[in-house]
């Protein structure tokens, strides 16, 4: 549970540090020697590095893990609840040529 905090908890500082920096770039328009802009764009990489890095190890130590609950799966739980029809691969199906 702690690890899934700390994923949003990165999330929505990536979010602030964008929208942040955004503010200064349009604040600071006029101001050529200001360096706001660029701080905020460290800060938004740093935090999105630390938020993948998370996600890996998450995923690395089972923490995380893609189920079948997922609603991408939706599908392959249905498939798997009906029974798979008979294999007719082996069987030939082709039309005959007969001669009279």
């Amino acid at each position: 549970m702690f690890l899934k905090t700390l994923i949003i908890f990165l999330l929505i500082g990536v979010l602030a540090s964008l929208a942040s920096g955004l503010v200064f770039l349009f604040k600071d328009s006029d101001k050529p020697d200001s360096r706001r802009t660029l701080h905020a764009l460290g800060v938004r990489i740093t935090l999105a590095i630390a938020l993948l890095a998370t996600v890996f190890y998450g995923f690395y130590s089972g923490q995380l893990r893609i189920g079948t609950h997922a609603p991408w799966h939706a599908l392959t739980r249905v498939e798997q609840t009906q029974p798979l029809p008979a294999d007719t691969s082996s069987r030939d199906t082709t039309p005959r040529r007969t001669t009279p």
